[in-house]
C-alpha cells in the first residue's frame, strides 16, 4: 500500500478556522433575518450553478463554502424569517443549530450500545411523557417528524388488534381491518394506512361539522355498519389541531368511543397537542392523556431545529411486541459497549438513527418549559390579534373560527357572511374571487412581504396563516393585512 488516506483535514488550522467563520455568518444570517425579504425566488445563475456534473477531484473546502453562500443560503425557504407562516414549520434557534454541530461532530447512531446519546434520547423520550400526560412506564420514539410518528403508531395498533399479522401478515385476519379518522385528518396518515398494509379505501373518513371537528355520530354508525358488514374497526384517530384550520375533535368522547368499541385510539397532535403544556389551555384538549398513542413534533410549535418528531405509546410492552426481532448481530451483552439501555432497534424501524435528541435536550433544558409555553401563548395571543383584525377590515372575511393558532381568510370586498357552499347563481363570482386570492397569495410571496400558505374550505381559496413562530411580532400580522387589501387592489382577473 503505497498511501493510506483520511478524509480528516491536512490542515486543521485551516478548517478551524473555516469553521469559526460559518458560525460567525450563520449566526449574522439569523440576527439580521428581519431585515431581508420573507423569500427571494432562486434566480436561473444560482441554479445553473448548481447544475454541476458529479465532483471527481477535491475542490477546496473555502471554495464549497463559497459556493453555499452564493447560490444556496440567499434562496432559502424562508421559515426562519418573522412572517413566515406557510403549512406548520418552525423557525428554529441559534443554539438548536449549534446542537446540531455538536451531534453531528459526534456522529453517534442512536440505536443501540452504551453510550450517552443513548441516555439523552430516553431522557428527552420521558420529558415527553411528562409534558403530555403519559406515565412513566409509557415508550416513545423520536422520529423524523410527524408522518413517521404516526406511521409507528399505527404499526403497534395494527399488530396488537393482532399479533399474528407481524409473522404472517393480514391475511390471517379473517375480515378487513378499519381505520377511522375525520375528513380533515391529515394525508399522511392516509398514507400510513396504505404504508401498513390496511389501504386508503379502508380509511373511513368521517364527515365534520361546521367547525370542522369530527360528526361524533356518523363515527358511530359507520362503525357499526362496518362490524355489521363483517369488517374489523381496529384504530380511531382524533385530530388535536387540524391541519387546515386547527379544530380540536371532541377528544373525550373519541376516547369514550374508543374504549367502548375496543378501538385503539391515537391522537395526531403533530402541533396542536402542544398547547398541552399552558394549564389554561388543557381543558380545550382534555382527552388527550388518555390517548393509546400520540404523535407530535418539536420542530413545529416548539420551534426545534429540523427535524425531530415524537410518538408516545402508553403500553410499552405492546411497542416493544410489534418491532422487536431477535438476531445474534444484535444481541445485547452483559458489559461493554453492546449492553446499555434497551435497543431502539426493538421499537421501531430504523437501524440508523441520527443523535437527534440532543438539540431537544440543550433547547429545553436552555429555555425550561415556562418559556415555550409563554411562547405559545403568545401565538395563540397573535391569532386572535389577526383574526381581530380580519374581521375589523372592509374587504377581507374570516372563513373558519379561529380556535387555535390558524387563521384562515380572504379578500372579499361584499363581506358576504355566508359559509355555505355557493349555489349555482354564485359560482362565477366565487370562482372569481378563488382566482383574486390565489394571485394575492403569490404576489405576496414574490414581493417577499410574508408567506402565508393556502388551502380550500367548502370551495372557497383560503390564504392561510399557522403561526408557529417565535419571531413573529404583532407588527408583522398589521403588515400581512395592509398587503393583502393593497395587492387586491392592482389584480384584474379575465374569466
Amino acid at each position: 500500500m503505497e498511501k493510506e488516506y483520511s478524509l480528516d483535514p491536512a490542515d486543521w488550522g485551516e478548517i478551524r478556522r473555516l469553521g469559526h467563520r460559518m458560525v460567525d455568518d450563520m449566526m449574522d444570517y439569523l440576527s439580521t433575518v428581519r431585515d431581508r425579504p420573507a423569500w427571494v425566488k432562486m434566480t436561473e445563475t444560482a441554479a445553473e450553478r448548481l447544475a454541476q456534473p458529479l465532483p471527481q477531484g477535491p475542490q477546496d473546502a473555502a471554495d464549497v463554502y463559497e459556493d453555499f453562500l452564493h447560490s444556496v443560503l440567499p434562496y432559502n425557504k424562508g421559515n426562519v424569517h418573522p412572517r413566515f407562516w406557510s403549512w406548520v414549520e418552525g423557525g428554529g434557534t441559534p443554539f438548536g443549530m449549534l446542537a446540531d454541530m455538536l451531534a453531528s461532530g459526534m456522529n453517534a447512531n442512536v440505536a443501540i450500545g452504551d453510550h450517552a446519546a443513548m441516555y439523552v434520547d430516553l431522557q428527552v423520550l420521558d420529558w415527553s411523557k411528562e409534558m403530555f400526560g403519559f406515565p412513566p412506564s409509557a415508550s416513545g420514539m423520536l422520529t423524523s417528524g410527524g408522518s413517521i410518528a404516526n406511521i409507528t403508531a399505527l404499526i403497534v395498533a395494527r399488530n396488537h388488534f393482532h399479533a399474528a399479522v407481524k409473522r404472517k401478515g393480514l391475511r390471517v385476519v379473517d375480515g378487513q381491518m378499519i381505520v377511522y379518522g375525520s375528513s380533515e385528518t391529515h394525508n399522511c396518515v392516509a398514507k400510513g394506512v396504505e404504508v401498513i398494509g390496511i389501504g386508503s379505501d379502508n380509511f373511513r373518513k368521517v364527515p365534520v361539522d361546521e367547525n370542522y371537528r369530527v360528526r361524533t355520530d356518523v363515527l358511530r354508525a359507520m362503525i357499526r355498519e362496518d362490524r355489521e358488514t363483517g369488517h374489523h374497526p381496529f384504530c380511531l384517530i382524533g385530530n388535536a389541531g387540524t391541519v387546515n384550520t386547527g379544530a380540536i375533535d371532541d377528544l373525550m368522547e373519541l376516547a369514550a368511543i374508543a374504549r367502548e368499541e375496543g378501538l385503539w385510539y391515537h391522537i395526531d397532535g403533530a402541533f396542536g397537542a402542544v398547547p398541552y403544556i399552558l394549564p389554561a389551555f388543557r381543558d380545550k384538549l382534555k382527552g388527550l392523556e388518555l390517548a393509546d398513542s400520540l404523535s407530535f413534533d418539536f420542530h413545529k410549535w416548539l420551534y426545534m431545529n429540523y427535524e425531530v418528531g415524537c410518538v408516545l405509546i402508553r403500553d410499552g410492552t405492546v411497542h416493544r411486541a410489534a418491532f422487536s426481532t431477535s438476531v445474534n448481530y444484535l444481541m445485547q451483552h452483559e458489559r461493554g459497549l453492546s449492553a446499555g439501555p434497551d435497543s431502539f432497534t426493538n421499537y421501531g424501524m430504523e437501524l440508523s438513527r441520527g443523535f437527534k435528541a440532543l438539540k431537544v435536550w440543550m433547547l429545553l433544558k436552555e429555555h425550561g418549559l415556562e418559556k415555550y409555553a409563554g411562547l405559545v401563548r403568545q401565538n395563540l395571543d397573535q391569532a386572535q390579534y389577526l383574526g381581530r383584525l380580519i374581521e375589523e377590515s372592509e374587504e377581507l372575511e374570516l372563513l373558519a373560527d379561529v380556535s387555535l393558532n390558524i387563521v384562515c381568510y380572504r379578500w372579499n370586498p361584499g363581506k358576504r357572511g355566508d359559509r355555505g357552499t355557493p349555489s349555482g347563481a354564485v359560482a362565477m363570482e366565487q370562482e372569481e374571487l378563488n382566482a383574486v386570492n390565489k394571485e394575492i397569495l403569490m404576489r405576496m410571496h414574490e414581493e417577499g412581504v410574508a408567506l402565508p400558505s393556502y388551502t380550500l374550505l367548502n370551495g372557497r381559496y383560503a390564504i392561510r396563516v399557522a403561526i408557529t413562530n417565535h419571531r413573529s411580532r404583532l407588527e408583522d400580522f398589521d403588515a400581512l393585512v395592509a398587503a393583502s387589501v393593497r395587492i387586491s387592489k392592482n389584480i384584474h382577473i379575465t374569466q
